[in-house]
Order: structure tokens, then C-alpha cells, then sequence
């Protein structure tokens, strides 16, 4: 593993590379509040295992890198789309496949669309569809938002308070196909929680904006797309992948029955097969 700080419009992004840098390059982007250690060492080794260079990165306030004041993002989703980008730059290269999960999926879009000619392919995971209306889509579940709610009466600054919730969280968001494991969970939250610069500013992510230029242009993506969407996904349901799918030409959905919104250890290997696949094709 090689670490790297990239530095870019202000900003320092720090990156994690797993592989041989001769091999084609596959950049992970994570979701809301989740630094690079939710993709999860063992699955960047097992992806780069299948000849791919691969590179995390913690988002902008997350983990190590840049951090802003609780509720005053300066950035929104175009410029996290663009610190994609710069992360390839300070890695020289030109281009890469790209995977995002969740808020990392919606970023990864709009890095597609706005850069085409330094995305290889696009691997869109337990997302959902940019620039799309998806009033008509299935919501978020009741148990989930009930759970959510009360992350308003955490006090973000309480190391104690904030790995409970935390803990409560990725418990909402499992499957129904394997078992939970609570005590992995809590090893990478405690981790994840003291390694970070500042871990209340991972809720500037709730408020970011942005995108609009592409509001009903999605079907002009042009790198080819993968969808990878757990059945039971309690967030985005199902039925956001599907949608993503049917909305771009060419594009595959692969279903992980019983799957969260998680990458469970058990769904490893059907998620980097079809990855290395899609990777490959492209």
C-alpha cells in the first residue's frame, strides 16, 4: 500500500494505492460521512489481486483530508466531482475506471459526465440516478428514517454518543442474506472516528448541492456503466439502480440478493468479479 496526499484548489485529499501501478487503474469513491476506510483493505487487495491498480481517497471532510467548519461547506457536488479528477492527476494518470458507492456513486456521475475523457468506465454501487426525477422510485425505508432522526440529538462531538449511532446505523443498513457482524463494525467505526482530522465535519455532506447542469442529461453518459445494487437495499431500494440502469444505453444491473447498503464480505467476490469484468470489457 502506498500513501499519497494530493493537493489541489486548496484542498488536500489523502489517497491510499493498493497494486501494481502498471496495471489499469481503478479509483473508489465512498459515500456520505465514510472516509477510504469503508472500502475495506482486504477488498482493495482482493480487487488489485485481479491485476488492477487500485486508489481510495478520503473525501473532503473525511479522514485526512481537508476538513470545514460543521454546516459551512465551501464546496458541493461539482467540486467533489473535480477532487476526483485532481486525485488522478497527483497519481499521473489520464484516466481510470471509476467506482462509487452511495454519495460516492452520485459524485462518480457527475465526474463521468463532466469528464468523460478520464473516465474508463463507470461502476455505479447502492446508488442512484443523477439529474433524474425519482419522485416515482421507492423511498427510503420507515425503519431507516425513524433510525436517522434521531441522529439530530447526537452530540457529534461525543466520541461515545457518536460510535453508538454510528453502530446503530450500519445495523440499519445491512441485508437480509448474511449475518451482521457487530463487532468488525465496531472496530472500523472506532477506527475510522479517531483517525479522522474532524468526524463532525462528515455531516457537511448532508447539505452539499450542486449538479444541476445536469438535470435530465444522464443519458449522455458515455463511459460504459456498471450497477451493482443489494435487493434490500434500505436507502436507495432497488428500484434506484434499476432506474440508473435503464437510463444510461448499454448499461448492466447486476442484483446482490438480500444485499444492504453495504459491501458485506460474503458479496466480495460477486462485486470485484463483476468489476474486474466491467474493467476488462472496457
Amino acid at each position: 500500500m502506498t500513501e499519497k496526499l494530493v493537493r489541489a484548489d486548496g484542498a488536500e485529499i489523502a489517497t491510499e494505492a493498493f497494486g501494481d501501478p502498471a496495471h489499469p487503474p481503478v479509483l473508489l469513491i465512498m459515500g456520505a460521512m465514510a472516509s477510504m476506510l469503508w472500502w475495506p483493505e482486504a477488498f482493495c487487495r482482493r480487487l488489485a489481486e485481479r491485476g488492477r491498480h487500485v486508489i481510495r481517497y478520503d473525501n473532503r471532510d473525511t479522514g485526512l483530508s481537508t476538513g470545514y467548519p460543521p454546516g459551512e461547506p465551501p464546496y458541493g457536488f461539482d467540486d467533489m466531482a473535480d477532487d476526483a479528477i485532481r486525485v488522478l492527476d497527483g497519481h499521473g494518470l489520464g484516466r481510470a475506471h471509476v467506482v462509487g458507492m452511495s454519495l460516492g456513486g452520485m459524485i462518480a456521475q457527475f465526474a463521468a459526465l463532466a469528464r468523460p475523457d478520464r473516465v474508463a468506465s463507470l461502476t455505479a454501487i447502492s446508488t442512484s440516478p443523477v439529474g433524474t426525477d425519482t419522485s416515482h422510485l421507492p423511498k427510503t425505508t420507515a425503519a431507516y428514517m425513524e433510525h436517522a432522526a434521531t441522529g439530530e440529538s447526537v452530540d457529534w462531538t461525543d466520541r461515545s454518543q457518536v460510535i453508538d449511532f454510528m453502530l446503530r446505523d450500519v445495523r440499519a443498513i445491512a441485508g437480509t442474506a448474511h449475518p451482521h457482524d457487530a463487532a468488525a463494525a465496531r472496530r472500523l467505526i472506532e477506527t475510522d472516528h479517531d483517525r479522522a482530522r474532524s468526524f463532525v465535519s462528515a455531516t457537511n455532506h448532508f447539505m452539499l448541492k450542486g449538479g444541476d447542469r445536469w438535470q435530465g442529461r444522464l443519458g449522455e453518459l458515455r463511459p460504459p456503466l456498471l450497477v451493482i445494487h443489494g435487493t434490500a437495499d434500505p436507502i436507495f431500494p432497488v428500484e434506484h439502480g434499476a432506474a440508473l440502469a435503464a437510463a444510461v444505453p448499454g448499461a448492466r444491473l447486476v442484483r446482490i440478493e438480500g444485499g444492504g447498503h453495504e459491501l458485506h464480505p460474503d458479496d466480495w467476490e460477486t462485486i470485484v468479479t463483476a468489476i474486474a469484468g466491467h474493467t476488462a470489457a472496457a
